[in-house]
Protein backbone atom coordinates (compact mmCIF):
# COMPACT_ATOMS: atom_id res chain seq x y z
CA UNK A 1 0.00 0.00 0.00
CA UNK A 2 3.00 2.52 0.68
CA UNK A 3 4.08 2.30 -2.90
CA UNK A 4 0.34 3.86 -4.09
CA UNK A 5 0.41 7.83 -3.58
CA UNK A 6 -2.05 9.05 -0.88
CA UNK A 7 -4.66 11.18 -2.42
CA UNK A 8 -6.52 11.87 1.45
CA UNK A 9 -4.62 12.28 4.10
CA UNK A 10 -6.31 12.80 7.50
CA UNK A 11 -4.64 14.16 10.38
CA UNK A 12 -5.76 14.75 14.25
CA UNK A 13 -9.09 15.84 12.25
CA UNK A 14 -11.17 17.02 15.52
CA UNK A 15 -14.74 18.68 15.35
CA UNK A 16 -17.38 19.15 17.87
CA UNK A 17 -20.52 20.38 18.17
CA UNK A 18 -21.01 22.29 21.61
CA UNK A 19 -20.19 19.46 24.11
CA UNK A 20 -20.75 16.71 21.29
CA UNK A 21 -17.67 15.22 20.54
CA UNK A 22 -18.01 14.19 17.13
CA UNK A 23 -14.23 13.58 15.77
CA UNK A 24 -11.12 13.38 18.43
CA UNK A 25 -7.96 13.48 16.36
CA UNK A 26 -9.40 11.41 13.87
CA UNK A 27 -6.71 9.99 11.70
CA UNK A 28 -7.31 8.38 7.82
CA UNK A 29 -5.03 7.49 4.43
CA UNK A 30 -6.88 6.66 1.44
CA UNK A 31 -4.34 6.00 -1.79
CA UNK A 32 -5.14 5.85 -5.16
CA UNK A 33 -6.98 2.97 -6.53
CA UNK A 34 -7.80 1.99 -2.92
CA UNK A 35 -11.49 0.79 -1.53
CA UNK A 36 -11.54 2.21 2.13
CA UNK A 37 -14.77 1.63 4.22
CA UNK A 38 -15.34 3.46 7.16
CA UNK A 39 -17.07 1.62 9.05
CA UNK A 40 -19.21 2.81 12.41
CA UNK A 41 -22.47 2.71 14.17
CA UNK A 42 -25.32 5.53 13.36
CA UNK A 43 -24.37 9.04 15.16
CA UNK A 44 -20.35 7.57 15.15
CA UNK A 45 -19.50 10.58 12.78
CA UNK A 46 -18.84 8.64 10.01
CA UNK A 47 -21.52 11.60 7.81
CA UNK A 48 -19.50 14.49 9.58
CA UNK A 49 -16.47 13.08 8.61
CA UNK A 50 -17.30 12.95 4.77
CA UNK A 51 -18.50 16.61 4.82
CA UNK A 52 -15.14 17.71 6.25
CA UNK A 53 -13.69 16.17 3.62
CA UNK A 54 -15.23 18.01 0.75
CA UNK A 55 -15.74 21.31 2.35
CA UNK A 56 -19.51 21.62 3.97
CA UNK A 57 -17.97 21.62 7.56
CA UNK A 58 -15.17 23.45 8.90
CA UNK A 59 -12.96 21.32 11.22
CA UNK A 60 -11.95 22.86 14.86
CA UNK A 61 -8.04 21.37 14.57
CA UNK A 62 -6.43 19.02 12.21
CA UNK A 63 -5.53 19.03 8.23
CA UNK A 64 -7.73 17.51 5.37
CA UNK A 65 -5.19 16.79 2.67
CA UNK A 66 -6.96 16.25 -0.60
CA UNK A 67 -4.49 15.78 -3.54
CA UNK A 68 -2.25 17.43 -1.08
CA UNK A 69 -3.67 20.47 -0.55
CA UNK A 70 -5.53 21.25 3.08
CA UNK A 71 -9.06 21.69 2.06
CA UNK A 72 -9.68 24.22 5.31
CA UNK A 73 -7.14 26.71 3.28
CA UNK A 74 -9.10 26.34 0.07
CA UNK A 75 -10.98 29.66 -1.09
CA UNK A 76 -14.20 28.88 -2.69
CA UNK A 77 -12.80 28.93 -6.29
CA UNK A 78 -10.20 26.25 -4.96
CA UNK A 79 -12.75 24.36 -3.45
CA UNK A 80 -15.11 24.27 -6.32
CA UNK A 81 -12.52 23.07 -8.85
CA UNK A 82 -11.75 19.98 -6.05
CA UNK A 83 -14.78 18.89 -5.82
CA UNK A 84 -14.98 19.01 -9.56
CA UNK A 85 -12.22 15.83 -9.11
CA UNK A 86 -14.00 13.93 -6.18
CA UNK A 87 -17.17 12.72 -7.17
CA UNK A 88 -19.74 12.51 -3.79
CA UNK A 89 -22.45 9.82 -3.68
CA UNK A 90 -25.44 11.48 -1.44
CA UNK A 91 -27.40 8.54 0.44
CA UNK A 92 -30.61 10.67 -0.68
CA UNK A 93 -28.97 10.40 -4.37
CA UNK A 94 -29.95 14.42 -4.60
CA UNK A 95 -31.51 13.99 -7.74
CA UNK A 96 -33.14 17.19 -9.41
CA UNK A 97 -36.85 15.87 -9.61
CA UNK A 98 -37.85 18.14 -12.32
CA UNK A 99 -35.56 17.17 -14.53
CA UNK A 100 -34.68 14.70 -16.96
CA UNK A 101 -31.99 11.80 -16.23
CA UNK A 102 -29.65 13.51 -19.28
CA UNK A 103 -30.68 17.02 -17.36
CA UNK A 104 -29.66 15.41 -13.94
CA UNK A 105 -26.58 14.20 -15.78
CA UNK A 106 -25.47 17.16 -17.49
CA UNK A 107 -25.86 19.59 -14.71
CA UNK A 108 -22.73 18.92 -13.07
CA UNK A 109 -20.89 19.82 -17.02
CA UNK A 110 -22.68 23.11 -16.82
CA UNK A 111 -20.04 24.73 -14.21
CA UNK A 112 -19.52 28.70 -15.95
CA UNK A 113 -15.60 27.52 -15.78
CA UNK A 114 -16.18 24.12 -17.79
CA UNK A 115 -16.69 24.76 -21.38
CA UNK A 116 -17.66 20.96 -22.29
CA UNK A 117 -18.61 21.05 -26.29
CA UNK A 118 -21.84 19.33 -26.43
CA UNK A 119 -20.50 16.07 -28.74
CA UNK A 120 -18.43 15.31 -25.49
CA UNK A 121 -21.67 15.65 -22.96
CA UNK A 122 -23.78 13.61 -25.23
CA UNK A 123 -20.86 10.93 -25.40
CA UNK A 124 -20.15 11.36 -21.58
CA UNK A 125 -23.76 10.64 -20.91
CA UNK A 126 -24.31 7.35 -22.79
CA UNK A 127 -20.91 6.49 -21.68
CA UNK A 128 -21.77 6.68 -18.03
CA UNK A 129 -25.64 5.49 -18.26
CA UNK A 130 -24.22 2.52 -20.09
CA UNK A 131 -21.42 1.63 -17.37
CA UNK A 132 -24.05 1.57 -14.81
CA UNK A 133 -26.62 -0.28 -16.91
CA UNK A 134 -28.88 2.28 -17.51
CA UNK A 135 -28.72 3.30 -20.99
CA UNK A 136 -32.17 3.03 -21.82
CA UNK A 137 -33.55 5.86 -19.14
CA UNK A 138 -32.08 8.75 -21.13
CA UNK A 139 -35.30 10.70 -21.15
CA UNK A 140 -37.18 9.51 -17.80
CA UNK A 141 -37.73 11.19 -14.93
CA UNK A 142 -36.51 10.31 -11.33
CA UNK A 143 -40.06 9.27 -10.33
CA UNK A 144 -40.34 6.49 -12.92
CA UNK A 145 -37.31 4.84 -11.20
CA UNK A 146 -36.68 2.62 -8.72
CA UNK A 147 -34.73 3.31 -5.39
CA UNK A 148 -31.94 1.37 -6.60
CA UNK A 149 -32.07 3.11 -10.42
CA UNK A 150 -32.19 6.33 -8.41
CA UNK A 151 -28.92 5.40 -6.78
CA UNK A 152 -26.96 3.62 -10.04
CA UNK A 153 -27.93 7.53 -11.86
CA UNK A 154 -26.85 9.43 -8.74
CA UNK A 155 -23.50 7.52 -9.72
CA UNK A 156 -23.65 7.52 -13.27
CA UNK A 157 -23.79 11.81 -12.43
CA UNK A 158 -20.92 11.62 -9.87
CA UNK A 159 -19.08 9.44 -12.48
CA UNK A 160 -19.51 11.92 -15.46
CA UNK A 161 -16.36 14.27 -14.13
CA UNK A 162 -14.12 11.54 -14.43
CA UNK A 163 -13.27 11.91 -10.22
CA UNK A 164 -10.34 10.63 -9.42
CA UNK A 165 -11.83 10.19 -5.84
CA UNK A 166 -15.64 9.03 -4.96
CA UNK A 167 -17.41 9.21 -1.43
CA UNK A 168 -20.13 7.28 -1.22
CA UNK A 169 -22.17 8.46 1.76
CA UNK A 170 -24.31 5.15 3.32
CA UNK A 171 -24.88 3.68 -0.20
CA UNK A 172 -26.35 0.57 0.80
CA UNK A 173 -29.24 2.15 2.99
CA UNK A 174 -32.77 1.74 2.67
CA UNK A 175 -32.34 -0.32 -0.14
CA UNK A 176 -33.28 -3.98 -0.16
CA UNK A 177 -30.79 -6.77 0.10
CA UNK A 178 -30.68 -7.61 -3.53
CA UNK A 179 -30.51 -4.13 -4.85
CA UNK A 180 -27.95 -3.23 -2.05
CA UNK A 181 -25.99 -6.58 -3.15
CA UNK A 182 -25.92 -4.77 -6.76
CA UNK A 183 -24.48 -1.46 -5.49
CA UNK A 184 -21.75 -3.26 -3.94
CA UNK A 185 -21.06 -4.78 -6.48
CA UNK A 186 -21.20 -1.61 -8.94
CA UNK A 187 -18.79 0.28 -6.31
CA UNK A 188 -16.66 -2.90 -7.24
CA UNK A 189 -16.96 -2.22 -11.04
CA UNK A 190 -16.82 1.85 -10.93
CA UNK A 191 -13.47 1.31 -9.24
CA UNK A 192 -11.70 -1.21 -11.89
CA UNK A 193 -13.35 0.53 -14.74
CA UNK A 194 -12.36 4.34 -13.81
CA UNK A 195 -9.53 3.31 -11.37
CA UNK A 196 -10.73 5.43 -8.69
CA UNK A 197 -10.01 5.92 -5.16
CA UNK A 198 -12.97 4.96 -3.05
CA UNK A 199 -13.93 6.15 0.55
CA UNK A 200 -16.99 4.30 1.52
CA UNK A 201 -18.58 5.34 5.03
CA UNK A 202 -21.34 2.72 6.19
CA UNK A 203 -22.68 0.54 8.90
CA UNK A 204 -23.21 -2.73 6.44
CA UNK A 205 -21.05 -5.32 7.19
CA UNK A 206 -21.92 -7.26 4.09
CA UNK A 207 -20.42 -4.10 2.08
CA UNK A 208 -17.23 -3.55 3.95
CA UNK A 209 -16.34 -7.69 3.64
CA UNK A 210 -17.23 -7.80 -0.13
CA UNK A 211 -15.38 -4.48 -1.51
CA UNK A 212 -13.12 -2.77 0.77
CA UNK A 213 -9.75 -3.50 0.65
CA UNK A 214 -8.67 -1.83 3.63
CA UNK A 215 -11.55 -0.99 6.61
CA UNK A 216 -11.36 1.62 9.48
CA UNK A 217 -13.56 1.29 12.94
CA UNK A 218 -14.85 4.73 13.72
CA UNK A 219 -15.17 4.51 17.80
CA UNK A 220 -15.61 7.51 20.02
CA UNK A 221 -14.42 9.39 17.46
CA UNK A 222 -11.32 7.97 16.27
CA UNK A 223 -9.30 5.70 13.76
CA UNK A 224 -10.06 3.09 16.61
CA UNK A 225 -9.22 0.20 14.49
CA UNK A 226 -7.94 -0.61 11.12
CA UNK A 227 -7.33 -3.46 8.66
CA UNK A 228 -8.96 -5.98 6.11
CA UNK A 229 -12.15 -7.01 7.06
CA UNK A 230 -11.23 -10.36 8.13
CA UNK A 231 -8.34 -9.36 10.19
CA UNK A 232 -11.00 -6.89 12.18
CA UNK A 233 -13.46 -9.58 12.31
CA UNK A 234 -10.90 -11.83 14.33
CA UNK A 235 -10.38 -8.78 17.06
CA UNK A 236 -10.69 -9.71 20.70
CA UNK A 237 -11.13 -6.05 21.50
CA UNK A 238 -14.64 -6.09 22.94
CA UNK A 239 -14.85 -2.60 21.08
CA UNK A 240 -14.36 -3.75 17.86
CA UNK A 241 -15.88 -7.28 18.38
CA UNK A 242 -19.16 -5.94 19.39
CA UNK A 243 -19.60 -4.52 15.70
CA UNK A 244 -19.60 -7.89 14.27
CA UNK A 245 -21.94 -9.80 16.88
Amino acid sequence: METRKAVIRIEGLCKSFGDNVVLDHFDLTLYEGENLVVLGKSGSGKSVLIKCIIGLLHPDAGRIEVFGENVPDLNYTELDQMRARVGFLFQSNALYDSMTVRENLEFPLRRHWMKTPQKEVDERVHEVLKNVGLAHTTEMMPAELSGGMRKRIALARTLILHPSIILYDEPTTGLDPITGMEIIELIQQVQQEYHTASLVISHDLKLAQIAAERVIMLIDGKCYAQGTFNELRASTDPKVKAFFD
